[in-house]
């Protein structure tokens, strides 16, 4: 979950400081009701994982899951999550900007209130979309425009919140069974907390 400031690693490092869980422990409700789409013992790649609750459930369903992020203070804490759970996450530091994904090898992509300014966002999101194979899954949840009014986490600034029309242009050539904006309340330890403005997306690559 990186909104990707000028030095994102320092940024989220300190937000991860300390042994509590900015987000919570639990994966986002999102993820856990679209879960079941993934193939059995799937190939996942996690975006801006964070400190790991998205990648550790994706674990315990029996996936094989890499996790990226900028901060390796919470993809320590990911391991230490992993750990307690009795599963295994693969993890690398590395700013989306610098992250190569390899064409044609993911079954899956996670991206999670992963806020990218617009250039990092699309190329981000069209390396994602080759990375798949054919049939892949992207499941992306994010803060749409419509959150600053209610201020209940996210980035604070408009052009880091995404539309459906935005997510449409990014996976253009995949099929979008759900893309939706809606609002709904979402509980995530102490940084997202209230009601909200999300838009939701299943995207996938045409068999």
């Amino acid at each position: 979950m990186a909104e990707q400031p000028p030095d994102a690693a320092t940024y989220w490092n300190t937000r991860f400081s300390g042994d509590a869980y900015a987000y919570g422990t639990q994966p986002n409700d999102f993820l856990a009701e679209m879960a079941a789409r993934l193939p059995a013992q799937a190939r996942v790649l996690s975006l801006a994982e964070g400190e790991g609750r998205n990648a550790v459930h994706l674990a315990s369903l029996g996936h094989d899951v890499t996790a990226v992020d900028a901060s390796n203070v919470g993809l320590d804490k990911a391991k230490k999550l992993a750990a307690a759970r009795g599963v295994t996450v693969h993890t690398v530091v590395s700013d989306l900007a610098d992250f190569t994904i390899a064409p044609s090898t993911w079954d899956a992509g996670i991206l999670i209130f992963c806020h990218l300014p617009p250039a990092l966002r699309r190329a981000t999101h069209q390396a994602l979309a080759r990375g798949l194979k054919p049939g892949g899954l992207i499941l992306l949840e994010a803060y749409t425009p419509a959150q600053l009014t209610f201020r209940t986490g996210g980035p604070p600034v408009r052009e880091l919140l995404y539309t459906a029309e935005e997510l449409r242009e990014d996976f253009a050539g995949l099929e979008l069974p759900v893309l939706r904006e809606i609002t709904r309340d979402v509980r995530e330890g102490r940084l997202h907390t209230g009601t909200a403005a999300v838009v939701q997306l299943v995207a996938r690559k045409p068999a």
